[in-house]
């Protein structure tokens, strides 16, 4: 890749930072140095192109680990009593696990929760013994492209209402990857930002629209549907004295009554945490 500041120093100190490596393990080339002029000042800019060295394996087990991974994802799906078969894949980003099975919906789960669970305990496994961690993915029938894809055209569509409607656009709550690939489908708009709020595991992204009317209140893209509360443990009715409503400023209003007749509100969703 290549980086340019006013030296040479700069720009390589830029690439390595950028690209998080030692200067040992990169290959570095000047591709352009900047000429003394008047006075001795620097004319031009520094331009130098900076690739990481290929690393041998970082511990001696790091084989036999992601062999173990795919026997551990094995072994959760035969508690589960899905039949499926897990191959191991490799290239120099990333370590891949693919699923196959006749129900492949079994495996994925509701929005690749299953395979997000798979996915978290294979890259523990993977990477013991590792001092940096390697990127495992569990995959099955393409599903991460395929979301992948989907969240990115999802994301543009809102880009677009947002900056229609000049309101903040609040979506549905997505784990860490997903929200990611929002926040990076949207970092070159020229109309909106993109912003983080809420606390784990009902994390979201908000886009703002850079022209915000300031007395608009939120719309809520995520809509957090009857089924979506459902499977966080919640309902519309949840219980004979309990009432969640959602309001569109993005915020859940609970109400309960008690024997008492003294009522107590919660509001949820916290803005507190940022990106």
């Amino acid at each position: 890749m290549e980086f340019t500041a006013k030296t040479v120093k700069e720009a390589v100190e830029l690439g390595l930072q950028q690209l998080n490596i030692a200067e040992e393990n990169a290959k570095i080339t000047i591709l352009e140095e900047p000429v003394k002029g008047l006075f001795g000042r620097l004319k031009g800019k520094a331009v130098v192109d900076v690739t990481p060295l290929e690393q041998p394996e970082q511990c001696e087990n790091c084989s036999e680990n992601k062999q173990k991974a795919v026997e551990l994802v094995q072994k959760v799906l035969a508690f589960m009593d899905i039949d499926a078969q897990a191959e191991l894949t490799e290239n120099q980003e990333k370590t891949i696990i693919t699923l196959t099975s006749e129900d492949s919906s079994q495996l994925i789960g509701y929005r690749g929760e299953v395979l997000d669970a798979l996915q978290t305990l294979a890259g523990a496994m993977a990477n013991m013994g590792n001092k940096e961690y390697k990127k495992v993915v569990v995959d099955c029938e393409n599903y991460r492209e395929k979301r992948e894809d989907t969240l990115i055209k999802l994301a543009h569509k809102l880009e677009a209402k947002a900056t229609d409607m000049r309101r903040e656009v609040v979506l549905e709550a997505m784990n860490p990857f997903e929200r990611r690939i929002i926040h990076t489908a949207l970092s070159q708009s020229q109309t909106v930002t993109t912003r983080s709020d809420g606390r784990e595991p009902n994390r979201y992204v908000v886009i703002v629209p850079n022209d915000k009317d300031e007395f608009a209140k939120p719309y809520n893209a995520g809509r957090n549907n009857e089924h979506s509360r459902e499977r966080r443990g919640g309902s519309k009715f949840n219980g004979r004295n309990k009432k969640t409503e959602r309001k569109s400023s993005g915020f859940i209003l609970v109400e309960r009554k008690k024997t008492s007749g003294f009522g107590s509100t919660y509001l949820g969703n916290s803005f507190k945490d940022k990106i």
